[in-house]
Order: structure tokens, then sequence, then C-alpha cells
């Protein structure tokens, strides 16, 4: 296993996609596979559904979840009553989905699996918690479309980032977004004592001052900002954001004639709903973005073929896209062989 390190080192890993069809599944089954041979124990659970034989938006064929005895399972009820593998259930929760109730299960004998868990981050977090006290070394949750929340540090300790041909069939196209989120997941973590000191920041916007200290600027929500807020700085210009970033803050603060002294902290990278322009502009004049929590990339996959039927040369993309990130990016199809 190529990063078998970075994830083992890891209580939890979150397999997540820039698109559909960028290879999680896949991906998924290649780690648990590896988990099995290794002898790691493993949990396993979805913030979607994951294992379904057939895409449910392109009507193609899609591989199975394989889980593997020994590993436990948190699904929903209605899919873990169409499991082609012998278990026994543990727990049935009181907390509910569209498909049922949530159920924990061993598995007695390797097979196939739907997998459908919680929709909510905070639920998953607890879960998590749960197996770590079970004595779980490894739990792994697969991401949803467009759910990167999953992989933020407050969730889970370590990401696999799954891009490909789905991105966009131009690979300079791919290329250009994948590297942009690698970007923001790279962002350098503040010291723990700024951490400490914005803990209890839960709303709004603040500033630390030069001693250190956190101070509720009582703007709690960036439609409240203007550029016209001349007291923005009044205790420095070290910013924390507790919620999300979007393109008018960065372009507010970009606007300031303190740009260049101008640090902006965001709890994770998962907060960041921006373009790579607006993002690329603030940083172009000077601004400074740092995370509260930094996530941690295990891995770069990627999916060479697209659901609209067209692909890309695997060794040249993952050659191209590995130069462009500074890291190793893997085809799992052709690890899994």
């Amino acid at each position: 296993m190529p990063f078998l390190k970075n994830i083992l080192s890891s209580r939890s890993l979150s397999i997540v996609g820039l698109e559909k069809n960028t290879g999680k599944t896949v991906c998924l089954n290649y780690v648990l596979r590896r988990l099995h041979e290794l002898g790691v124990s493993t949990a396993v659970t979805s913030i979607g559904v994951d294992g379904e034989q057939t895409d449910s938006v392109y009507a193609t064929a899609k591989p199975e979840v394989t889980l593997y005895e020994g590993m436990y399972l948190i699904t929903s009820e209605r899919h873990y009553l169409q499991r082609r593998c012998v278990s026994e259930i543990l727990d049935l929760s009181n907390q509910r989905t569209a498909l049922g109730r949530l159920l924990t299960a061993r598995i007695l004998s390797s097979g196939k699996a739907l997998i459908s868990g919680a929709a909510a981050t905070a639920i998953l977090a607890d879960q998590i918690n749960h197996f770590k006290q079970q004595g779980i070394q490894l739990t792994v949750i697969d991401g949803a479309l467009s759910r990167l929340s999953l992989a933020s540090p407050t969730v889970t300790d370590s990401m696999i980032l799954a891009t490909g041909a789905a991105v966009s069939p131009n690979l300079q196209q791919l290329i250009s977004k994948t590297r942009f989120v690698c970007r923001l997941i790279d962002l350098p973590e503040v010291e723990p004592a700024i951490r400490t000191a914005l803990s209890q920041a839960s709303s709004g916007l603040w500033a630390l001052d030069s001693d250190g200290l956190a101070h509720d600027l009582n703007i709690p929500s960036v439609f409240m900002l203007s550029s016209a807020n001349s007291d923005l700085f009044r205790y420095g210009t070290t910013l924390f954001a507790s919620g999300a970033v979007s393109d008018r803050l960065l372009k507010i603060l970009a606007a300031k004639e303190e740009i260049k002294q101008i640090t902006l902290i965001v709890r994770d990278f998962t907060k960041f709903f921006v373009t790579p322009e607006v993002y690329n502009d603030f940083v172009r004049r000077g601004g400074s973005l740092m995370a509260l929590r930094k996530s941690h990339l295990a891995a770069v996959t990627l999916n060479p073929t697209s659901p609209h039927g067209y692909a890309l040369d695997s060794h040249t993309a993952t050659q191209a896209l590995s130069d462009a990130l500074n890291l190793p990016v893997y085809d799992v199809m052709k690890i899994e062989r």
C-alpha cells in the first residue's frame, strides 16, 4: 500500500471526491482489502450511499463495497437487509435517516454490502469517538458528492482526495482544480496558543490583539461587513472567520489599505467557498491565510476515465498531476491490480 504509513498514523480516515465518478469506491475497496490483509481492526460507514451496483445519475456499472471478516459496519436498516455477507447486529440506534435507523454490525464472513450512514458530521464524529473507545484502530468514512466537510480535521484525522477525468476532460483544467483544493488543504496551522484563544469564538468575525487575546468584532455575518468598516482593525490585522469564508469577505479585505498586514484565520479548509480567482487576488495583494486546524492529506488518487466516455492517459495524467502538486498521485485501478 503506497500510502500505508500516512493512513495507519491516524485513527480515522475520510475518502472524498472532487466530483462523482472519481474513483472513491475503488479507492475504498483497495484500502479495506489492504487493511484486512494487514490485520488492522477497521470500522466503515458513509456520509452518503456507497456500494450501489449502478450509478443513479449515469446508469453505469459501479464497483460494490467488499467488507471482510472482523470489520465493523454502520449503515441504515434498509441497506443492512440487502447485504450479501454474514454479520451480527451489535446496536440499533435511535438516530434515523431516510433509509431507516442506523445500526452497527460486525462482519462474520466476507461479502458485499451497501453503506449509508449519517448525513451530519457531528454524528460521524461521535461514531468515530465510540469506535476509538472500543479499541478499533481505524474508522473509514466514505464521502458523498460535494461533502468536503467530511474531511474537516474536526471530523477525521486524515483524508484521501479522489480526482480524475470526471472533474474535467482537459488535463490542465483538472490539474488547476485539484491543485487549488490541495492548496487550501495545505494552509499553515496556527500555533496552539492562538487556537486556544479562539476556541470560544463560535460565530462571526473576531480579531486577535498584540497580546494574543481574542475580541468579538460584533459582525455576525459577512453580509453585514462592508468596505466602509473603518474600525475593523481596531484590535489588529489578524482576523478569524468562525464560519464560511466567501468571495465577498476576501474581496473586501483585499481592497483594504492594510492588506499586506492582514492575516485571515479560518477553521479549516472546508470552510472556503471561494473561487480561485478571488483567492489568488487576495494572496497576490499580500494577504495571508491560516487554518485553526490543518487537514492531513494522506493521498491523492486519480481515475483517468469519465462516465461521459473519454479517458486520459493514466501515466501522463498521474505524472503531470504529481509534478503540479509536488505529491505522489496514484491510479488506484493500477494499484488494485
